[in-house]
Parts: structure tokens; C-alpha cells; sequence
């Protein structure tokens, strides 16, 4: 298996990382592109292969979609298919079609469209059969799950006959992305209301219009972690704002207590070193994807922390939970759920000369773990799933004066 070594790298200088755009951001304004009348102007959008993927199958319109592991590209074209009346087959790899589709399936179905698993049912591959009229104007659908299920319904609602109200029951988690995705129909021309856990959307049409996408949140974090847990050292990441409409933007407030000032600038943020002043619980049901991230951080930094809100992290590119667990045993942390729903997070107690750290097959835990390099020299094993988010990830690592070693 492909890996690559990072040398130990306790402090290093000013640093300015040229942040990817989002990839979050991106798929949400290709699917509005697609139902738009009339051209938009994007600009900005994301390397990501999830992305990069997107683009393609909405501009060569195969009849099969192969998403290969994109999760959001998977339930953002399931419903534009199944609503726009196009008999498609949708489909991805091993673990693709292991990640359970079936609300977003009985949902669709529910409004009208016909759709049938070609495998297991509630999981891909599935197939597309048209839309012949909607049936309900008004659903249920569980907001415990994925946002991404309530997203992908909510950017084709408009261009329904008779528009489409949601009643989140449940938990709502991950409500900062599904605040997205709203603000974007927003800025195409959208109206909405959203009070409670009621979303309604009248029909209307988006209207053409010019969109930057702005830097990742996501891929910001693992910088913000590198510096908590350095001795000393200086970043400027470009390309973030500080009204952001994306939920990871939570990193701040969550690494200024952890070590790192934030001051936005024009043109992104700077970050320096301040002292640390606990973290002792954070609930991170609506930024899942930062779990992984601050587990680690804490880890390093000697912080013990209560988690909640990570249940979304067991159908994510891996079982996120588990993935943790076992690679923060590597330096002797643990991350251990004492009570139901309630991980804590001990803190790691002597770390080796070199740790190896497995990826299943997840780019984030490649990245949460980058910070590592703080304290041992590092070897990631199979470095290339970062191209799913991040594709320029290691050398944004070589900006800060390391020098990456790659083995077949």
C-alpha cells in the first residue's frame, strides 16, 4: 500500500495556505445550476474529486452515475433524477452502496417519484424511473440521519408543482449545512421559511446569477489543529469569511479555546498561538465533520473532553467512531463512550518515535491526523484519499518546510 512519511516538525515560521474552495458549497450551487433557466456564472469551485465528479456527470448526462465515493454527489443526484423525470441507474463503490439511502428513497417516493433498488433494498445501486405528477406537497423526514437527505429535497422543491413543505421530526443534526443550502437557494432567487422544524418552499424558478464559492472550513481545521498543537508558529489560510455560510466555520470558537486566535483579514484569517483554556464538552451535531479533527487536538494538547452529537460519524466514508478509536490507541489516547451518546476523549500519554496511522479508506482521517507531525515523524498509509476533499493537501504540507516522503 501506498504511503507517505512526515518528518517531526515541533515549530515552524509564517505559513500562508492557499485553502481549497468548498467542496460543501460547490455541490449544493451545481445542483441549483442544473435548474436554473438561464446561465450562471460560478467561479471558484472546488478541486475535490466529490466535486470534480459532479461536474462531470451533470455536463456528460450518462444514463449509469457512478458517483464512485462521493456520499453527497449520491443523494443530491438521486433526488435531481428522480424529481426531474430521468430514468437513470445511480451507483458507486463497495462502500458507496453500503451507506443507507432509504429515507431519502421513501421520501421521493412519497412526493411522487418511482424508484427501485437494483440490489439491497435502502441502499445503492438503484435506478431512476420518472415522475409522473407529485403526489404530496407535504412530508415528513427524519433530521437525525444525514442533512444531506433534507438538502437534496430542498433544492429541487421550488420547481415542484406544488412546491414541498418538510417537518423535520426528531433530532435535527447537521442544521448549520441544511441552513446552507438554503442561503444559496436564497442567493439564486429562492424564498423560504424556516421556523422550527417546518421548511416550506413555495413553487417558484431560481434566477440566474454570479457565484464565488468560498474557501473550505473544512480543510481549514486541520491547520487550525497543526498550530494548537505546535510550539510556535504562524498561519494565514485564504479565502475565508468571517460571516461564512458553512457550519465548519465552528472551528473557531471551538480552537480559541484550545490555543489559537483568529483575526479575519482581508482576504482570510490569520491565526497565532494564545493559551489554552479547555474545552471540557462540545456537542458536535452540527458540525460532524470537525470530530475527528478536535479529537485529535485534544488529544495532543492534553485536553480531556466529553463528545456528543457524533452519531452521524458511523455512516460516514467509515465508522468514524470506530476509525478513532482505534488510531488514537496508536499513541495512547482513548476515546471511550462511558456514558450512552457521551464519548470521552483521554488525552494521549506517551506517543512512540514514529506512528503509523491507517486511513480507512476516509480522507479525513489522513488529515485530522497530519498534526501529528508535531510531536513524532508520521507515516500515513494510502495518502491519496485526501484527493476526495483536499487533492493538494501534502503539498500545502511542504509550505511549512517538511519534506514529504512517498513509498509504494
Amino acid at each position: 500500500m501506498k504511503s507517505i512519511e512526515l518528518p517531526l516538525l515541533e515549530s515552524f515560521g509564517k505559513v500562508r495556505i492557499p485553502l481549497p474552495s468548498s467542496k460543501s458549497e460547490s455541490n449544493r450551487v451545481l445542483i441549483i445550476d442544473a435548474l436554473t433557466e438561464g446561465e450562471n456564472k460560478l467561479s471558484n469551485l472546488a478541486e475535490a474529486r466529490d466535486t470534480q465528479t459532479m461536474i462531470r456527470l451533470l455536463k456528460d448526462d450518462p444514463e449509469i452515475l457512478d458517483v464512485l465515493d462521493a456520499g453527497t454527489t449520491m443523494r443530491f443526484l438521486t433526488a435531481y433524477a428522480a424529481l426531474n423525470n430521468k430514468v437513470k441507474i445511480l451507483t458507486g463503490t463497495p462502500r458507496m452502496c453500503e451507506r443507507p439511502i432509504g429515507i431519502l428513497v421513501d421520501a421521493l417516493r412519497e412526493i411522487g417519484a418511482e424508484i427501485e433498488y437494483l440490489k439491497n433494498d435502502g441502499f445503492p445501486p438503484l435506478r431512476t424511473l420518472g415522475f409522473a405528477g407529485q403526489k404530496a406537497s407535504e412530508i415528513n423526514i427524519r433530521g437525525d440521519v444525514s442533512s444531506q437527505y433534507i438538502s437534496a429535497l430542498l433544492m429541487n422543491a421550488p420547481l415542484l408543482p406544488k412546491g414541498l413543505a418538510l417537518n423535520l421530526t426528531g433530532k435535527v443534526g447537521s442544521r448549520t449545512y441544511i441552513s446552507m443550502t438554503l442561503e444559496l437557494m436564497r442567493t439564486f432567487g429562492v424564498d423560504y421559511q424556516f421556523e422550527g422544524n417546518r421548511i416550506t418552499i413555495a413553487p417558484q424558478k431560481y434566477q440566474a446569477t454570479s457565484f464565488s464559492v468560498e474557501s473550505d472550513w473544512s480543510g481549514a481545521s486541520y491547520w487550525f489543529s497543526l498550530l494548537a498543537c505546535s510550539r510556535s508558529g504562524e498561519l494565514f489560510l485564504d479565502g475565508l469569511k468571517a460571516d461564512s455560510l458553512q457550519g465548519d466555520a465552528q472551528i473557531v470558537p471551538i480552537m480559541d479555546r484550545l490555543g489559537v486566535e483568529s483575526t479575519f483579514r482581508d482576504g482570510g484569517v490569520l491565526l497565532k498561538h494564545q493559551p489554552i483554556r479547555g474545552l471540557p464538552e462540545f456537542d458536535f451535531t452540527h458540525c460532524p465533520d470537525l470530530a475527528q479533527t478536535v479529537a485529535v487536538t485534544c488529544a495532543l494538547t492534553g485536553q480531556q473532553t466529553d463528545f456528543t452529537g457524533l452519531e452521524s460519524l458511523r455512516i460516514k466514508e467509515t465508522d468514524r467512531i470506530d476509525a478513532l478509536q482505534k488510531e488514537l490507541a496508536k499513541i495512547g489516547s482513548k476515546l471511550e463512550e462511558r456514558r450512552p451518546g457521551v464519548f470521552t476523549l483521554v488525552p494521549a500519554e506517551q506517543i512512540p518515535e514514529m506512528v503509523e496511522i491507517e486511513t480507512y479508506d476516509d480522507h479525513r482521517m489522513a488529515m485530522a491526523f497530519m498534526p501529528l507531525i508535531s510531536k513524532t515523524k508520521l507515516r500515513v498509509l494510502d495518502p491519496e484519499v485526501v484527493n476526495k476533499s483536499y487533492p493538494s493537501f501534502w503539498n500545502h504540507c511542504e509550505l511549512l518546510g517538511v519534506k514529504a516522503k512517498y513509498q509504494d
